[in-house]
């Protein structure tokens, strides 16, 4: 599958040795774009792509007024806000989250800290996203009736999706990776009565023990070394919404019996701590594993299964939903060209006939991938098959160009352009015919350098 594009941080600091410290510590793995905050904060924001905002409450008056975080909603209403502050309390937390802030982190902050809190919001972005690419229309919102949903097992599934959106029951949704567990689980919420309260998503895989133990339920002040400050959960987040947790067969089994706790009595204390705290919250979980199995090896309990596994729903893979395979990738095809800005019409009948007879064992996720790859190393108006990379059908098509032989080309033509015009990235991506932010992704997927270059950004 390709490498996804850099994501970019957008930091709004005071502080400069906080700007530093964000540059130092995310630069490797995001573009971060830091700012003090003063100017024209608008055109800041209107300016400049983000796929996350990072929010300073750096004086009193914002603390109290929210006003740059209203700003942010209003102008950016569906990138994730982070806020920051060296204040924390929970009525400034239940302030930023009632004005629309994702996460709450307070400062002095690790890099771990911050980096599990880009990764949630990216996630969250990434759930939203992906509903998008199954709307027939962009500007239809988390739509059930426009679900591409061709084969009948599909249309099974919004059937009974549709009904479980007007209840409050848990949900257990499985099936294997790539099917869209996640996105159904946003069209769920957002239809539900609880749609203009917090979604929360939680990748239980992704977050180690402790840390996720935290990162569900808090922690209070100097309850494990490193918690300088009080924490608010995410359940305590999510009042009134829907809390997500993904791949929850990877939880420990002590985590569990928290779990447990508050989906029978809805209560819960944070780390560290002995106030019991009471949320009201949905919870929907998602795995790819076989649950039954890893009760029977006592590696998940029992009395949580049947406590989630109240509205069970299995989605198909797509090769139990051929179907939906061509409608389905135009529908990527359109969405990923509109973010990518470049204008591709289609596929090549050859390209069709490649995607109606893989398997797809990444399904919808690695569907997406291959079109995004395609998109990308296109320059004619259609997708064609040397465009495209499903390394299980080369036998049957013929000798085809492995992806390290097409990223090689790929290298020495864009060095090639770049050379051409002295190394300036700007002037190469326009005789690329590519955006600079598309050329910049290949310059780092590449691992292409130039000492050069710091005199040209």
């Amino acid at each position: 599958m390709p490498e996804q594009t850099t994501r970019t941080i957008l930091a709004f600091e005071g502080a400069a040795d906080w700007r530093k410290t964000l540059e130092r510590d995310l630069s490797r793995d995001y573009d971060i774009i830091c700012k003090n905050g003063s100017g024209d904060f608008a055109v800041e924001l209107l300016d400049r792509h983000a796929d996350v905002v990072l929010l300073d409450l750096a004086t009193t008056k914002e603390r109290e007024e929210m006003y740059q975080l209203r700003k942010v909603r209003s102008l950016l209403p569906y990138t994730p806000v982070i806020v920051t502050s060296t204040e924390e309390n929970t009525d400034l937390v239940v302030r930023a989250m009632k004005f629309g802030a994702f996460d709450f982190v307070a400062k002095p902050y690790t890099p771990n800290r911050i980096r599990i809190a880009l990764t949630q919001a990216l996630e969250t972005k990434g759930l939203r996203n992906e509903i998008d690419y199954l709307r027939h229309e962009q500007n239809v919102v988390y739509d059930f009736d426009r679900i591409i949903a061709e084969s009948e097992p599909m249309r099974e599934v919004i059937r009974s999706l549709k009904k479980f959106a007007a209840t409050d029951a848990t949900i257990l949704m499985t099936g294997e990776t790539g099917t869209g567990k996640s996105f159904l689980s946003g069209t769920i919420h957002f239809n539900s009565h609880r749609g203009h309260r917090p979604f929360v998503v939680i990748n239980c895989a992704n977050i180690q023990e402790t840390l996720l133990e935290s990162e569900l339920f808090g922690h209070e002040k100097g309850s494990f070394t490193g918690a300088d400050k009080l924490r608010v959960g995410r359940f305590e987040q999510a009042h009134g919404g829907t809390v997500f947790l993904d791949e929850i067969g990877e939880m420990s089994m002590g985590l569990q019996a928290k779990l447990l706790r508050v989906l029978e009595e809805r209560a819960f204390e944070r780390v560290g701590g002995n106030r019991t705290i009471y949320t009201d919250v949905r919870i929907i979980a998602a795995t790819n594993r076989n649950l039954t199995k890893q009760i029977a090896e006592g590696r998940f309990r029992e009395d949580l299964f049947y406590r989630i596994n109240v509205l069970p729903v299995k989605l198909p893979s797509l090769r139990e939903r051929p179907e939906c395979l061509e409608p389905l990738a135009n529908a990527l095809l359109r969405q990923i060209c509109r973010n990518l800005r470049k204008s591709i019409t289609g596929f090549t009948p050859e390209v069709v006939r490649i995607i109606n007879r893989y398997d797809w064992p990444g399904n919808i996720r690695q569907l997406a991938n291959m079109i995004e790859r395609a998109v990308i190393l296109e320059e004619r108006e259609q997708i064609h098959p040397s465009s495209i990379f499903v390394p299980d059908l080369a036998p049957a098509l013929g000798r085809q160009r492995t992806r390290s032989e097409e990223d090689e080309i790929e290298k020495k033509r864009i060095i090639g352009v770049l050379e051409k015009y002295s190394w300036v990235q700007k002037r190469a991506a326009a005789e690329l015919e590519m955006s600079p932010r598309v050329l910049n992704y290949w310059v780092r997927k590449l691992r292409i350098t130039h000492p050069r270059w710091h005199r040209n950004k």
